[in-house]
C-alpha cells in the first residue's frame, strides 16, 4: 500500500491530501494499492505519507525495481519458450538429428545481450540559486526565529534591533536592478552577510532566556543549515571566489549540489546525479549521488552487476565517449566484450563501410537510454 501510494503520487504529482482524496474516490487506484474491495473511507491518513517516504528509501525502491525487471525478463523468456513449443512437429529422423546436434553444440552461454549505459542529473525543484538570494532567504528565516525566541519574554526583555526593513530595502535595491555590476553585487552580498551575522549573534543572546526547544523542528533544522551556509558564503566572499566544497544552494534542500554538465541549455544543473543501464528496454539504477562523479568509472561496476543479475557477460556495451577510457577498453578486451565507438587514437584515413554501418546502428540503439531520461 505504501509503495503503490507513492508511485501514484509521483506519477500524478498529487499533494498528500489530494492523493488520499483521489484514492478514496477511484476504485482503480484502490485496486492498485492492494485493497480487496472498494471502500468509501480513506485507506490511510495523509500524514502517514511522510512515514512512507522515510521507510521506502532509495535502496528499497531500487530493490523493488530489480524485482520488477527480473520478473519481466522471466515472463518474456517463458513466452519465447511457449512459442517454441507451439512450433509444428518435424519428421522423426530430422528431429533426432537436430536434437543430437543441439546437444553436441549447446554450451553454457558466457556472453548475451546488450548493455546501454549513460548518466544524467535529476533536476530538483528549487529556484535558481544566487549568493544574494540565499543570504536574503537566510536572513528572513533568522528573523522568524528571533520572533519565536523573543515571544515568551515580550514586554520583559527588550527585543533586538534586527533592522529587517533596512535589510529588505538593501536587498531589493540590487535584486530589482536588471544588470547590476560585479561591484554592486559584491557590495550587496557583503551587506546581507553582516545582517545574517548580526541575527546569529542575537539568537545566541536570546538562547540564555529561551531554550532552543521553543523552536519547531523545521526552524531548528533551518538554523543549523544557515550556520553552515553563512560559513561558506563568508569564506567565498573573503577569498573572492565562487567555489567551496559541499556548497549549499537551497536552505530547504541542503543535500542538493550543483552538477556541472556542460550542456548547451544549462551549464550547471542542480540535483542528484544518476547513472543507469538499460537492458532489453528495462531501466536499472547503477549509482545515485548528490556529489558529481565521472560516469566513466561506473562501467566495470555495471558490467559486474550485469553478471550477477543474469549469469553471463553482455555481448556489446553501448555508451558515449566518456566511457571509452583505457581502463574500460582493456577490461572489455579481457572479457571479450565489444564496446561501441571508434578506436582510440588518430582516426583512419579510410573508414570501413561495415564499421561505419555498425557505428550508426549502435548510435540508433543507444538512443533508447536518452528516451528513458526524457520520459
Amino acid at each position: 500500500m505504501a509503495l503503490g501510494a507513492l508511485i501514484i503520487q509521483e506519477r500524478e504529482g498529487f499533494s498528500d491530501r489530494h492523493l488520499v482524496q483521489h484514492i478514496t474516490e477511484n476504485p482503480y487506484l484502490q485496486y492498485f494499492i492492494g485493497l480487496p474491495a472498494y471502500q468509501e473511507e480513506p485507506p490511510f491518513d495523509p500524514s502517514l505519507l511522510t512515514h512512507f517516504r522515510k521507510r521506502l528509501g532509495p535502496d528499497v525502491i531500487n530493490q523493488v525495481n530489480e524485482w520488477i525487471v527480473q520478473a519481466g525478463l522471466k515472463d518474456e523468456q517463458n513466452g519465447d519458450d511457449d512459442q517454441n513449443n507451439n512450433e509444428p512437429p518435424r519428421e522423426s529422423g530430422q528431429s533426432e538429428v537436430n536434437s543430437q546436434s543441439k546437444a553436441e553444440v549447446q554450451e553454457p552461454q558466457t556472453h548475451q545481450g546488450k548493455l546501454i549505459l549513460d548518466a544524467t542529473c535529476t533536476p530538483a525543484d528549487i529556484a535558481y540559486p544566487t549568493d544574494l538570494s540565499l543570504l536574503n532567504r537566510a536572513r528572513e528565516k533568522l528573523e522568524d526565529i528571533i520572533d519565536t525566541l523573543h515571544a515568551p519574554h515580550k514586554g520583559e526583555v527588550k527585543k533586538p534591533r534586527d533592522r529587517r526593513r533596512q535589510a529588505r530595502r538593501d536587498y531589493l535595491r540590487t535584486a530589482k536592478n536588471r544588470k547590476p555590476s560585479r561591484a554592486e553585487i559584491r557590495k550587496a552580498v557583503g551587506r546581507q552577510l553582516r545582517y545574517v551575522a548580526r541575527n546569529l549573534k542575537f539568537i545566541e543572546q536570546l538562547v540564555h532566556y529561551t531554550p532552543l526547544m521553543a523552536l519547531s523542528r523545521r526552524q531548528y533544522r533551518d538554523l543549523l543549515v544557515i550556520g553552515e551556509l553563512y560559513r561558506q558564503q563568508r569564506e567565498m566572499y573573503q577569498s573572492r571566489s565562487h567555489r567551496v566544497d559541499d556548497r549549499i544552494v537551497s536552505i530547504a534542500q541542503p543535500d542538493v549540489r550543483p552538477i556541472v554538465r556542460g550542456k548547451a541549455k544549462a551549464n550547471v544543473e542542480f540535483g542528484a546525479k544518476v547513472s543507469i543501464s538499460v537492458v532489453e528496454g528495462y531501466t536499472l539504477m547503477e549509482r545515485t549521488s548528490w556529489d558529481s562523479f565521472n560516469e566513466g568509472s561506473t562501467l566495470i561496476e555495471s558490467v559486474e552487476r550485469y553478471v550477477e543479475r543474469f549469469g553471463y557477460y553482455p555481448e556489446t556495451i553501448l555508451a558515449d565517449k566518456i566511457y571509452r577510457t583505457r581502463e574500460n577498453l582493456q577490461y572489455c578486451k579481457d572479457h571479450e566484450i565489444r564496446m561501441s565507438g571508434p578506436k582510440l587514437g588518430r582516426p583512419p584515413k579510410q573508414v570501413d563501410r561495415e564499421q561505419k554501418k555498425m557505428e550508426q546502428q549502435d548510435m540508433g540503439e543507444r538512443n533508447a537510454v536518452e528516451g528513458k531520461f526524457g520520459w
